[in-house]
């Protein structure tokens, strides 16, 4: 009977080969993430100079932003190609890719993780709509971020008349995994953790391309895992496997068992932190658009204070969702974005990426770096660094209905409000209505043929996305059409008749 291979993180790391292909597993905030390998493999490379060439593969952002996770990579040499889901976890991996230095790449966060999956199945990559008319179509990039990223990655195909995108697939030499316990066979549990993430699939993607898993727990267990439903890797997929008595579910943060879902919701639970300023504005704006039974995602950033405003007001929010894999959880805010606690369910987040794309989602509330005249949104690449799209493309393309959430205007902009009506008392100095998005996470033409419901909500003005272009159909008291709103964007937009007869008497007035 195959028995576990204890051994200490270094030799990992020297089992490692220039030019290997590596899948790191986890997510931003500590999430599932073997950091001890991470930093062997980073100690060998500053002592030795190897392993060298590699090209990285990550689906999410991982570490905390500093020194762990992707960033132990970011070192010039280490890393020739890096095809990332997300990419602002490690500032110096980004300036790699802005300079030049290396092969980058950024697809949608679901993709590389399904991707995964299709490559340990054996199977010919990954044909799916996820990315269909946005930055990771060939037509508009195939995913690459700089004059270096040569290889064509994506391709498109059509099958039974239908316009698809094809992943092409790749060996994958090395997996980096975690979990919370392994047990005398090689098996490993996840049971204590925030979520199980891809690591199932990065490790049937190594084993079954002939390459080898390196996995780390927090206990080395005595007895078999028990019950056997909770291995989350059998121990077939694992190599080798180090302990890490000092590992932490989270970024600096000991286990609670409330995050790993091994502890029920209280009857009644704290009251969450309404945002406040803009944020309150908008996210408050965007609750109206919540419905009864609907199974609800919400994003980084401003849609992340609609489940504190929904509860303040007492609207029922009966399903919640993100790409992680918990359901039904309280939101961790900040870097821990992706935990939750007390979730009902929590499954891999590959399983919750399937459902997203087969369209599970009945609203999703996602943040908006610019929007444009075709009701395309650039979350993606902002500035000068790349960002990455993580889950939004996979969560946007399946959504039956989209409510993008962000600010008129940047840098700046300072709004009030006061016996209910909304004021700009200065306007923000960087527009984020633009003539055309720098990167397409979002495809305005893709929803309109899919027959989508989208809106875009900000502070002064609510558009939705119409067959014939946008349409301004909301504005809080307060807001001046032409002033506030007309006139300070790029291009113009049809008003609904509310808004066409407020635009007349504000006419009138003058």
């Amino acid at each position: 009977m195959k028995t576990a291979a204890w051994c200490e993180a270094a030799a990992m790391a020297d089992a490692i080969f220039d030019g290997a292909l590596v899948v790191l597993s986890g997510s931003g905030g500590g999430l599932v993430e073997a950091d001890m390998i991470c930093a062997a493999i980073e100690r060998r490379f500053l002592d030795t100079g190897h392993p060298r060439d590699l090209t990285l593969v990550h689906a999410l952002g991982i570490g905390d932003g500093i020194a762990s996770g992707i960033n132990r990579f970011a070192h010039e040499g280490m890393v020739s190609r890096v095809i990332g889901g997300h990419w602002t976890w490690s500032k110096r991996m980004q300036q790699l890719a802005h300079d030049n230095a290396i092969a980058a790449y950024t697809l949608p966060a679901g993709v590389i993780q399904t991707l995964l999956r299709e490559i340990g199945a054996g199977r010919h990559g990954l044909v799916t709509h996820i990315g269909l008319d946005t930055f990771a179509d060939p037509r508009h990039g195939g995913g690459k971020c700089n004059s270096r990223a040569a290889d064509d990655i994506v391709e498109v195909v059509t099958l039974g008349g239908k316009e698809l995108l094809w992943y092409k697939p790749f060996k994958v030499d090395f997996a980096v995994i975690r979990g919370t316990a392994a047990d005398p066979q090689g098996n490993l549990t996840q049971r204590e953790e925030p979520s199980d993430m891809d690591a199932f699939a990065a490790a049937m993607a190594a084993h079954n391309s002939g390459g080898r898993v390196f996995a780390q727990v927090r206990d080395a267990l005595d007895a078999p895992i028990s019950p056997a439903r909770d291995v989350a890797i059998p121990g077939i997929l694992v190599d080798r496997i180090c302990v890490n008595p000092q590992q932490c579910q989270t970024t600096g943060s000991p286990y609670d068992p409330a995050i790993s879902g091994q502890l029920p919701a209280p009857p009644e639970r704290a009251a969450q932190t309404l945002p406040d300023g803009l944020r309150y504005l908008i996210a408050r704006r965007a609750s109206e658009e919540l419905t009864a039974g609907a199974c609800v995602n919400f994003g980084f950033g401003i849609p992340d204070g609609i489940p504190a405003i929904a509860a303040a007001q007492g609207t029922d929010i009966a399903w919640t969702v993100i790409e992680q894999g918990p359901h039904n959880g309280e939101l961790l805010p900040g870097h821990l974005f992706g935990a939750t606690r007390h979730a009902s369910a929590i499954v891999k987040s590959t399983d919750q990426f399937d459902f997203f794309s087969g369209g599970g989602i009945d609203i999703a509330f996602l943040g908006m770096g610019e929007m444009d005249a075709q009701g395309n949104v650039n979350a993606s690449w902002l500035g000068a660094d790349i960002v990455g799209p993580g889950g939004f493309v996979d969560i946007t393309q399946g959504a039956k209905k989209v409510v993008f959430c962000g600010a008129f205007e940047a840098k700046g902009l300072q709004v009030a409000q006061h016996d209910g009506k909304v004021s700009i008392v200065t306007p923000g100095a960087i527009p984020k209505l633009v003539a055309q998005v720098r990167h397409i996470t979002f495809s305005g033409r893709r929803a309109r043929a899919d027959g989508q419901t989208v809106l875009y909500v900000t502070e002064r003005a609510v558009f939705q996305l119409m067959p014939d272009g946008l349409q301004l159909v909301d504005a809080p008291e307060g807001i001046m059409i032409e002033r506030d709103i007309l006139r300070r964007m790029p291009f113009a937009v049809t008003l609904s008749a509310p808004m066409a007869q407020r635009l007349a008497s504000e006419q009138q007035a003058s």
